[in-house]
């Protein structure tokens, strides 16, 4: 369902999330600030459009970066961006696999994944622990936000975004109800106007799985690793080697 739901909804997610990011962004530099590169390439799981690569290139200007983004509408985004700038253009690499399918080098020392781990059942999940049980170079980390809800509750519909490009406002909610134990279906419902008239709308809905943070904690302990708070106001978390 994820591919089909990025499909639909594409343009729309390189239009909203720059404002989640405003605040998102500066978070992370200060959770890379010192991070040391030297033990292998940093990877963007999930890469979107590249707004969190560009930060990662500018936290880290001495590392070499592997984008991951398996949908090809965002992957023409993240390209155009990289292209676009001769540093990131020099240092990112790009990659359109499932990160569980990426050839990624045998030693990373930075996995970021941010707004994704939803994405990942259970048993994709504990795949991923498993790969930066294996990957992880010596003081090396991932970072990832584990945003709410984190348990299968119902979320109203709640205003996202609201972005002005020329004469057209792009807007944007998000509404979740439960889908089993620990999966919520998000429904988000895009919509265009202009000078405030009705241009057009777009709903798509995809399942995203739930897990707490103690769970997640315990979860990663079982491959070595330890679940980190780096920045609880951006539900940032850091996993290290235990």
């Amino acid at each position: 369902m994820t591919e089909d739901f990025y499909h639909q909804t594409a343009e729309y997610v390189a239009v909203l999330l720059r404002q989640a990011w405003a605040g998102l962004g500066p978070a992370l530099v200060d959770v890379l600030s010192g991070v040391d590169t030297s033990g292998g390439p940093v990877v963007d799981v999930g890469a979107g459009t590249g707004l969190g690569t560009a930060v990662l290139a500018a936290a880290l200007p001495g590392a070499d970066i592997i984008a991951i983004e398996p949908n090809p509408a965002l992957r023409t985004a993240l390209l155009t961006r990289c292209v676009e700038d001769d540093d990131l253009a020099r240092r990112v690499t790009i990659l359109g696999a499932d990160v569980l399918a990426a050839p990624l080098p045998d030693r990373l020392s930075v996995v970021l994944a941010m707004n994704v781990l939803g994405h990942f059942d259970p048993g994709e999940r504990r795949a991923l622990w498993g790969m930066l049980a294996d990957r992880l170079a010596p003081g090396g980390r991932a970072i990832l936000n584990l945003q709410p809800p984190t348990t299968a509750v119902t979320i109203p519909a709640t205003p996202m975004a609201r972005v002005r490009v020329g004469d057209r406002e792009y807007l944007g909610t998000a509404a979740a109800e439960p889908a089993g134990p620990d999966v919520i279906t998000w429904t988000m419902t895009y919509r265009v106007e202009q000078h405030g008239s009705f241009v057009t709308e777009l709903t798509a809905s995809d399942h995203w799985h739930v897990i707490t943070t103690a769970a997640l904690a315990d979860e990663v302990a079982e491959y070595g690793l330890r679940l980190m708070a780096a920045d609880p106001e951006h539900e940032l978390y850091e996993i290290t080697r235990i």
